[in-house]
This record gives structure tokens, sequence and C-alpha cells, in this order.
């Protein structure tokens, strides 16, 4: 067959498709792709306006021949010779899959199309015309392909495959996203665990890519079962990346136009939030896997202390974090008016925080539950400090008011009822009332000092001198306390 220039009208396409049938699976594969190229590169040359997309025709080529999607075919080939007439009437009932090695190949051939492809933006319409999900039979090959695509591109460090398969993973619904990084988990963590070094040269190869991994990962494991916490392999790898380079974090964020709109359901703008339920959940769900232990009879798990100084460490860098993002903020001139923290989201989290702490209450873990409470606290208080979370004290305190006690979670959410505007005056100390009762004291830290009786006259003494009133307390500027107004203060909750 010879080549043909671009793709043909409707009309004309039912030809190419029994041309193609006539191919082994690859070849038609091989051809698929490169006309592909040949129509979306030469459209997006002489497009000015907005992205070319796919016709319906060339979507159902794409499918049939590349991911082996059987079409209906109710027009036959008009060919003379009676055998080759019968062997594509068999082969039209049904499609030819290609074989293990066939696959491999055809990955290969991908592979090198998008390494030796100059142009990024027609790299980025490719993948895209491959790999957007349309809603039909096709999307599981379409994930399963993808899914070993990327994979391959990881071993091979193909990184213009990882930079588009970050685009994919920022603009597809999150369900999707956690599909291909369970594939790629379980490639790299589960079936090969010494493959997880591979995995981990890739941070300084395609950090972009890797942000959104971190973000889909994060999603993945949620911590609402033991299969569902992280591996220890990696989360050292992610403690390692972000430790190195905490920026790595706010890639996504940074690099994203404001204007932009992201499709619905898609994954969080940074794994900020993602990670933070990694910190605040993981004494609990650890306690929660050594009651069970205990329960059937077992010893204790051997997870929780060799890794809580990995997850003090991560707990460290998303605070830090938060304060690089202040930064940003207010050199675009966001802070008030962009919420990295989706106030729904924290009480999502708040809410999962509060059914483990039920859970584990009869259980010996009140030490567990106060680390997991700290954590969550200074969080908070940080994110709120430095503007990524837009929430009110009293929206706040009705989050977390099922949550127990906890002293430091107490003086975040007993903030000011009115801060003063700057340079107004002194800081007065206007406090809310505490959430839970608080333990009967004498003394109250915002109480004036009781009187003091004067003394009686000792009959052999001279009376004692009198009490001098206390001199007055400098005034605070309104701002003495903020922490972003001082050097990082904040060290991890162990």
């Amino acid at each position: 067959m010879s080549k043909i220039t671009s793709f043909p009208s409707t009309a004309e396409m039912s030809d190419i498709r029994h041309a193609l049938l006539r191919r082994d699976p690859l070849s038609a594969a091989k051809e698929v792709l490169y006309h592909l190229d040949i129509s979306l590169g030469s459209a997006l040359q002489s497009s000015t306006g907005p992205t070319p997309g796919l016709e319906k025709s060339t979507v159902e080529l794409v499918e049939e021949f590349i991911f082996h999607v059987p079409k209906d075919r109710n027009i036959q080939p008009k060919v003379r010779n009676r055998s080759i007439k019968s062997g594509l009437t068999k082969r039209s009932t049904w499609v030819v899959r290609m074989s293990c090695v066939q696959e491999l190949q055809l990955l290969e051939i991908m592979c090198s199309y998008f390494q030796e492809q100059s142009k990024d933006a027609i790299r980025q319409i490719i993948f895209s015309a491959l790999f957007s999900l349309q809603g039909n039979k096709a999307d599981e090959s379409r994930m399963a392909m993808l899914g070993k695509l990327v994979s391959m591109a990881i071993a091979m460090c193909r990184v213009p495959i990882l930079e588009c398969a970050a685009t994919w993973l920022q603009r597809t619904h999150s369900a999707w996203c956690v599909r291909l990084a369970r594939v790629l988990m379980d490639d790299y963590c589960t079936l090969v665990p010494c493959a997880i070094s591979t995995l981990q040269n890739i941070c300084s190869a395609s950090p972009r890519f890797c942000c959104q991994l971190l973000t889909a990962v994060t999603a993945l494991y949620d911590f609402s079962s033991d299969e569902l916490t992280p591996p220890p392999a990696l989360l050292e790898m992610l403690v390692g990346w972000i430790t190195e380079d905490p920026r790595l974090l706010l890639l996504t964020f940074i690099n994203t136009p404001l204007n932009s709109s992201l499709p619905l359901g898609c994954l969080e703008i940074t794994p900020l939030l993602g990670l933070l339920r990694w910190c605040v959940k993981a004494p609990l769900a650890y306690q929660r896997g050594r009651k069970s232990a205990l329960t059937n009879g077992h010893g204790e798990s051997e997870k929780g202390t060799a890794y809580e100084e990995l997850y003090s460490k991560l707990h460290l860098s998303v605070l830090q974090v938060f304060l690089m993002l202040q930064v940003h903020l207010t050199e675009q001139n966001l802070i008030g008016r962009l919420a990295v923290l989706p106030v729904e989201s924290v009480a999502t989290l708040v809410e999962e925080v509060s059914r483990l702490c039920e859970k584990l209450t009869p259980f010996p873990a009140a030490n567990h539950i106060q680390l997991a409470l700290d954590r969550l606290a200074q969080a908070l208080q940080v994110a709120m400090a430095t503007g990524a979370l837009l929430c009110a004290r009293e929206d706040l305190r009705t989050l977390c008011s099922r949550l127990p006690h906890n002293n430091l979670l107490q003086l975040v959410m007993s903030g000011p009822v009115v801060q003063p505007p700057p340079h107004s005056g002194p800081f007065q100390p206007n406090m809310y009332p505490h959430i839970h009762p608080g333990r009967p004291s004498t003394l109250s830290p915002h109480s004036p000092h009781p009187v003091l009786s004067p003394h009686p006259t000792h009959p052999a003494l001279s009376p004692h001198r009198p009490l001098t009133a206390h001199a007055a307390h400098p005034s605070l500027s309104p701002h003495a306390f903020h922490p972003a107004a001082m050097a990082f203060p904040y060290r991890p909750i162990r």
C-alpha cells in the first residue's frame, strides 16, 4: 500500500481500513501511527486557533489498529481473488491481536517516535490523540498500553514521554491517574523491589513528571487499609526527593497559568494535601495495624518505629514548602485570593482522622493520637499563616470539634477574635472560648492577677513593705508572632 499523505474523507475511510486489514497487526499499527503524525502535524502547523482535534473516523482507526478494539464492518472489501476475499471476510469478524513480541516492538516504535520528534507541541497532541480517554470500551486498552509505555519510558529514561505523561496526569480524571500510578508502583516497588532505584533516578531527568506522580501516588495510598499504606522503599524514595529539593512539590502549581481551567475530578494542583494526609494518618494507621495483629494473636507489626523518622522528615518538608509557597503567592499578589488547600479537602482529612481516632480510643494509643493531632495542628497553623488555607477560625473550630482534645490544636483554634489592622496600636489578646471543657484552674493565662491581701503584722517583726505594681508589658506589634515574619521556628512532632 502506498503511503498516504493525510487521512482521507469519511467516504474513503472504508477503503483505507480494508487496506490496513491486509497487513499484519504490527505493520498496521505502525502505519496508523505514521499517518497520525502526518495529519495532526500538518493540521497543527496550518492552524492558528485552538489545537486541532481528531475526527471520529481517525479515532476509530486508532482504536481498531493500535488498541485492537473490534469494529463492526458491514462493507466487505472488493477483491477478485476468492481466497483473499475469504481470508478478509473471516478476519473482519474479529480483531487479530498482537503477540507479546509484536506489542513490545510497537512500544519500542512509540518510544523512538516520541524521542525523535523535535517539536513538543506535536508530541503532546499525538500523545493526547493516542491516550485521551473517550469514555468507551477502548479506554481499557488505552490504559493498558499507556501503563506499559510509561513504565518502559522510566526504564529507558525517555524524558519526552515522561513530559507527555505529566500533562496527561494533570488533565485526566484522578481515578485513571491512580490506576496508572498503581501500575508503576507494581512494576517498580512490588514485582521487582530493587527496580525502585531506576525510578529514583527519574527525578533529576523529569521533575515535572515526578511532581505529578507524587500527587497520584498520594491519592493511591490513602491509608484506608494496610494494602493502601505506602511501601517502605517508596516512602524512603519520596522523602529523599523532597528533602533534596522541596520545590519539587510546587512545580505544577507554579507552571500552571492562573486562567487555565482543569477538568473536573482531576488531581490536586500540588501533592501537599496528599503528603499532609500521610504525615497525619501514619501514626494512627500503624496503631490500627498493631491492634489488628494483636487481635489475631500475632506479634506487633514491624511497621512504624523504623519509619517514624522518615515521616518526621516528610512533615518538616511539608511545613517548609508552605513557607516557600507564601513567597510565590506574595509575588503574584495572590495572598487571600487563591486557596492551595481547599477547605473541603481539609474537612475530609479531619473527618478521616476523627474516625481513626474513634476506632483506636479503646486501644492504648493515646500517644499516637496526640502525635497525629500535633502534626495536624502544626500544618493547619502554618497553612493559614502562609495563605495556603483560607479558613476562618470559626470554620476551623467547627471542622475540628469532633477531634479529641489536643493542646496544640486548641491553641491554633483559639485565635484572636479581631486582628487589629497594622500599626493601629498594641496587640490585644482577645481569645475565643475553649472548644473542649478546660481543666479547672485558679489562674488563667489571660485573666488579671488575683488581688493579694496584705500580710498581717508580725508581733516581733516590722511589717512587710507594700507590694509595688508590676511594670506594664511592652507593647507588641500586631505581627510580632506571625510565623512568616520570623525565621522558620517549627520542628516536626516526633
